[in-house]
């Protein structure tokens, strides 16, 4: 069975965020022994939530990541909000669009929800 999964955020909202990380979280504590890829896709105003500004969900974030959690985030959202790739945390990827990186991931065969 094949368990990728996409999460996606795109709202200025650090609740809706850290219930991401959570799913995430127990996401990965589910599926101890089996192969699959997580992704949080962020995209619109969430983009600022990946930021030095929110330590609390970047101590969370973290681990996830260092677990194989992978977070893209939208180039454009990024331009629309004035950050550059250093203002986010280490590790997170940037793509030139996240909608598109959530339809790529779709026909991958990616489970998505939007939490």
């Amino acid at each position: 069975m094949k368990y990728d999964l996409c999460l996606h955020v795109d709202l200025n909202d650090a609740a809706l965020l850290a219930l991401a990380l959570k799913n995430a979280r127990n996401y990965q504590n589910a599926l101890p022994d089996e192969n699959y890829e997580l992704v949080i896709v962020g995209n619109g105003p969430s983009v600022t939530l990946f930021t030095a500004a929110q330590p609390a969900l970047r101590e969370t974030a973290l681990p996830l990541m260092e677990k194989g959690l992978k977070i893209r985030l939208c180039r454009n959202a990024l331009n629309d909000n004035n950050l550059t790739e250093a203002d986010l945390w280490p590790g997170v990827e940037v793509v030139p669009a996240g909608l598109v990186e959530i339809v790529r991931l779709q026909q991958a065969g990616f489970a998505y929800i939007k939490p």
